[in-house]
């Protein structure tokens, strides 16, 4: 379970002035694109000819290349570990034969893109911080990338000078508890100025930090809504994923995926595709667990979280851990990052709970109001089919029965081709329901197996994920 603990509440102003007293921290602020806003923080409050080494900031594309290395963009993850690598190499270079034994150096770096005069751009930025946690220790590193959401470029720039000071004194003092640092990150600030959407942790420190769990604790502390991760299991920024691509999304709960899950994603591939009239490798599949989902027993269970996570990536899928249970806002969220189409496919009890009228309660259009942000820019919902249990009968949109006044809605939503049927599925898997396929698992019933692809089987029975091994034991008990 994911808590958050008491720690003692310290002001910028005192973080800053911590770390400038602390003679045996020594490094380089290296900072682009709002000003250098981290490391005024440190001449303000005094004493930081004790603390840093160099600050710099090369605004010209040519000068940032001649110094760091060329790359695609400016504002990108790429960019901020070329200027990482290279102000902490310096300063090992230059500084640690004279007093590398008493001093643990850092190299810290930002590159922004603060609002513009006209108002037009991306607000966003990457930071770092790469440092050692002890003389002649091996390095370590966080990165974050953050959204600045006020609407004046002063405040931004504040924003990010605040939150820069939180990142190196949660670097410096809380590394030894990654959760509480990533909670320390806000200080002095709130979810209406900053967005993190992504941190990762990596090096000697870190060794045994998931950066899937740290991704967890970002949305479940409200620092950003949603966080993403590969198959790899590396930490993903949505916007370098998702930026002009068109979108595939399904929303489940993975425990575990089922030949289902991995059926209902292919057909709606291949039919997306097929609409979009090709392009087949740019459509970016993501499979969605919310936060509520992920809190149904009251609280999160992380060995639970990570089973879900190990098997999605054995899958071969991109995860989205969300806490938008609405879809017109999980809409909302993709749309912020590409302007080509979306499509989400639910299967028939999904459909049903999205026009039940209840979840649109605090809106005040209701579901008009929900359907009208859900609907637009391109959005289309794919429909998979649902077998009657103990029957024959198959509901699909043509036949699902839609209480009262909502029939003469939807009805126009599928006349309109906002929501479609799935094509062409595999009928001999629409008998399989994840509940089921946990319910053999704890039984010790070897027909789960059946019921999810062979890779998922392996992952389950290797790591004995979801009661497999407590299964097991009955089994070897009841024999014995």
């Amino acid at each position: 379970m994911l808590k958050t603990e008491e720690r003692p509440q310290i002001d910028t102003h005192q973080k800053a002035l911590l770390i400038n007293l602390d003679q045996s921290r020594y490094g380089t602020f290296a900072e682009i694109g709002a000003g250098q806003e981290v490391a005024r923080w440190f001449f303000k409050v005094g004493a930081a000819a004790g603390t840093i080494s160099k600050t710099m900031s090369a605004y010209d594309m040519a000068v940032s290349d001649a110094i760091y290395g060329k790359c695609k963009r400016y504002v990108s993850q790429e960019r901020l570990q070329g200027m990482l690598d290279h102000e902490h190499a310096l300063n090992l270079e230059r500084l640690h034969t004279n007093r590398g034994d008493e001093t643990r150096f850092f190299a810290f770096a930002d590159t922004v893109a603060a609002r513009n005069f006209k108002g037009t751009n991306e607000c966003h930025g990457w930071m770092g911080v790469k440092f050692q946690a002890h003389p002649r220790d091996e390095d370590s590193q966080i990165i974050i990338h953050v959204r600045m959401l006020d609407h004046e470029n002063s405040l931004q720039q504040e924003a990010l000078g605040i939150v820069g000071v939180n990142l190196l004194f949660g670097a410096f003092n809380l590394h030894h508890r990654p959760e509480l640092m990533v909670e320390s990150l806000l200080d002095s600030l709130s979810t209406e100025r900053i967005e993190i959407d992504m941190i990762e942790f990596s090096g000697i420190e870190f060794r045994h930090v998931d950066n899937r769990v740290m991704s967890l604790k970002l949305v479940q502390l409200g620092l950003s809504g949603a966080a993403m991760f590969g198959a790899s299991g590396e930490v993903l920024q949505p916007s370098e994923v998702l930026r002009k691509r068109p979108i595939l999304l399904q929303r489940g709960s993975f425990r575990p995926v089922t030949k289902v899950n991995i059926n209902m994603m292919e057909c709606a591939h291949r039919q997306f595709v097929e609409e979009l009239g090709g392009g087949e490798d740019q459509v970016v599949e993501l499979v969605e667990i919310t936060m509520r989902n992920l809190l149904a027993s009251g609280e999160i269970d992380l060995k639970d979280f990570l089973a879900r996570a190990d098997v999605i990536a054995a899958a071969g899928k991109t995860a989205i851990i969300s806490d938008y249970f609405e879809y017109h806002r999980l809409a909302a969220y993709v749309k912020r990052y590409t302007s080509e189409p979306v499509a989400v496919t639910l299967g028939v009890g999904s459909l049903l709970e999205l026009l039940d009228e209840r979840y649109y309660a605090g809106l005040e259009g209701g579901i008009l109001e929900a359907f009208g942000k859900l609907f637009r820019k391109d959005l289309r919902i794919y429909v998979y089919p649902l077998r009657e249990r103990g029957g024959e009968k198959l509901i699909t949109i043509d036949n699902v029965e839609i209480s009262g006044d909502l029939k003469n809605l939807f009805t126009y939503l599928v006349e309109r081709g906002m929501i479609k049927q799935l094509r062409d599925f595999d009928e001999g898997v629409l008998h399989i329901f994840s509940r089921d396929v946990l319910k053999r698992i704890d039984a010790g019933d070897a027909s789960w197996e059946d019921m999810v692809p062979a890779e998922i089987a392996k992952v389950i029975k290797r790591r004995c994920f979801f009661g497999y091994r407590e299964a097991k034991k009955v089994e070897d008990v009841a024999l014995v």
